[in-house]
């Protein structure tokens, strides 16, 4: 019987250091030799991940900024997504602009090729997150940030203290209401910081679970989903089963199957590991 695993990144997977184990990296590569179906589902684009997680050879389809796109690894095409049109990115980042917040716009070109613009970064939260990404080829800075009209949006980010980034919030989400996805977070790497991020209604972990089960061949029943945060929620709500970590927000905790260790214990491995050789006593 073939097993179909999901899983989070940062807070779930990866350690506290944004860094995957020997044990999960060995776990991980042995159980997709044995015909597992692994992969993960981020908040993460591609670039970010694949620096993170780069010690697996990820065959499968992987689902980023949050359920934003599908991207098959091995080839680097795009495989599906949902995408913010740029008329109403433009409205998102003039709304910030009137509050003297800028963000990152997270968006693929007319060639599939993906685009982080802004403007000179000076506030503490944007130059931490650009230097996390030394040298990434993705960012552009502009004069003047708008959306071109071909490009499409994955995520408008926004980074700040929760009480700089709290009035963006309900700003937005009084203006649209349920025409944008909306993700408010505690970031887990920059001290005393909040994400804001904006994106197309569907693009969430629950309509990437969607997407992610019609390429892999499977329904989200048979799926194993792990996840720490809020925005794993989507992913709980239509798997079949549902691993939170130790450290995992309490929602979410309600919704799972079963808790697991935390993140620095391996613990998503360890399951992996747990299911594979039961498998292969029921066999024997």
């Amino acid at each position: 019987m073939t097993r179909y695993y999901l899983t989070d990144l940062d807070g779930t997977l990866l350690q506290s250091n944004a860094s995957l184990s020997d044990y999960t990296v060995r776990t991980l590569t042995e159980a997709l030799e044995q015909g597992a179906v692994i992969s993960y589902a981020t908040a993460r684009s591609y670039q970010s991940s694949k620096t993170v997680t780069s010690q697996v050879a990820w065959p499968y389809p992987v689902v980023l900024y949050n359920g934003s796109m599908l991207l098959d690894p091995l080839t680097g095409k795009v495989l599906g997504g949902h995408w913010l049109d740029s008329d109403a990115s433009n409205e998102v980042i003039e709304l910030g602009r009137r509050m003297n917040l800028m963000p990152f716009l997270f968006a693929l070109d007319e060639e599939d090729r993906e685009r982080v613009l802004h403007e000179k970064l000076s506030r503490y939260g944007d130059t931490e997150f650009y230097a996390s990404r030394p040298g990434d080829p993705r960012f552009v800075e502009v004069d003047h940030l708008t959306c071109p009209p071909a490009y499409r949006t994955m995520i408008v980010t926004y980074i700040g203290r929760r009480e700089e980034i709290e009035p963006l919030f309900r700003a937005v989400a009084d203006r649209y209401g349920p025409a944008v996805h909306l993700h408010f977070m505690l970031d887990n790497y920059i001290k005393d910081h909040y994400f804001l991020e904006i994106s197309h209604p569907l693009a969430n972990k629950e309509h990437g679970l969607m997407l992610w089960c019609e390429q892999v061949g499977c329904q989200p029943e048979e799926v194993t989903v792990f996840g720490d945060n809020l925005n794993d929620i989507g992913m709980f709500k239509q798997a079949g089963r549902r691993m939170a970590v130790s450290s995992a927000h309490p929602e979410l905790k309600l919704m799972a199957s079963e808790v697991i260790g935390s993140n620095d214990e391996d613990s998503v491995a360890r399951v992996i590991e747990a299911d594979l050789q039961g498998s292969s006593g029921e066999r024997h």
